[in-house]
């Protein structure tokens, strides 16, 4: 099923209602940015109150995160965070290669000068996160750089499993982060660096390669500090 794209920082509580979308969003984020780690419970009255709704809405986005395999229902227990176990990232990782020898491929779209100023914008913090080195502030940003992915995707097939499978490995590799610290940060410059130069070539394919490599890089690690 498609997935929303997220937005760019943490979800907060909000008083006013929101929407099944709305609350899948947050929660997805919350999974991915370890604010919610594996084995903790989603209460979803505690949820409903947050979001300002019923707790159908909630048991509904929570129903389209079980879909990821991000969450399950435990007898006695409720609802509770889980990690992919590895042979499921292995697969995970092995579509997003795949998918990433697509962009630019499948359904081209234009690069928009806004597109050019936000990936420059991203390594110019990158190159500050490298001087000083904030778990936080890594996942931030690279979840910034993954949107922005999606936004110049222009097939919308594919850009729901860019999305799906980015949701899918993003607590793995943030795990990672948190093992190797700035080291991440320095990676992150170098893919931005040939982000930037791709698309002021406007090379919208190439922009795929980089990240089929850059992707590949960061599986590499994951084997190396997880599995």
């Amino acid at each position: 099923m498609p997935l929303s794209d997220a937005s760019n920082t943490l979800p907060e509580s909000n008083s006013n209602k929101s929407t099944v979308e709305d609350i899948q969003s947050g929660i997805l984020l919350r999974i991915c940015f370890l604010d919610y780690r594996p084995g903790d419970q989603l209460k979803e009255a505690d949820l409903a109150k947050e979001f300002g709704v019923s707790r159908t809405p909630v048991r509904d986005a929570i129903s389209r995160i079980n879909h990821l395999g991000l969450v399950e229902t435990r007898n006695g227990v409720g609802t509770v965070v889980v990690s992919l176990s590895d042979d499921e990232v292995m697969q995970v990782y092995e579509m997003r290669l795949h998918l990433a020898t697509l962009i630019g491929r499948t359904t081209p779209t234009k690069i928009e000068e806004a597109y050019k100023s936000q990936a420059t914008d991203l390594l110019r913090q990158a190159n500050a996160l490298v001087e000083e080195f904030n778990l936080r502030s890594y996942i931030i940003l690279n979840h910034q750089l993954n949107i922005l992915i999606a936004s110049l995707i222009g097939n919308i097939v594919l850009r729901s499993f860019w999305l799906q499978t980015y949701y899918q490995a993003a607590s793995t590799w943030y795990r990672v982060g948190d093992i190797v610290g700035p080291d991440v940060a320095r990676a992150l410059v170098d893919e931005l660096t040939e982000i930037n130069a791709a698309l002021a070539a406007n090379d919208l394919e190439a922009v795929g390669y980089i990240q089929r490599i850059h992707i590949g890089y960061g599986f590499e690690r994951i084997r190396k500090h997880l599995f």
